[in-house]
């Protein structure tokens, strides 16, 4: 398959930065337990940023994406598009 015969997937649902990760933890099938005592961030504090009620902030985001094995981009940054080609 060559480059140009790909397309970009388009955007079909918009995600908040809680969501994304309420997601990400709900698709590695764990419960904000059990993400608690992995990053020892506070139950109450994973689920106030699931929904929106306190920001994630970089460090809490760096924390959670160790422990959810993923990038930080992927939880901060959740409705990203890309409209340039990178160097990357």
């Amino acid at each position: 398959m060559k480059t140009k015969d790909v397309r970009p997937a388009k955007t079909r649902v918009v995600v908040s930065v809680g969501e994304s990760v309420r997601i990400v933890r709900e698709l590695q099938e764990l419960t904000q337990s059990e993400l608690a005592r992995r990053t020892k961030i506070p139950q109450s504090t994973i689920s106030a940023i699931e929904n929106g009620t306190i920001n994630l902030g970089v460090e809490r985001a760096k924390t959670l994406a160790r422990a959810l094995r993923c990038h930080p981009a992927v939880l901060v940054f959740p409705g990203w598009e890309v409209t340039k080609r990178s160097a990357a």
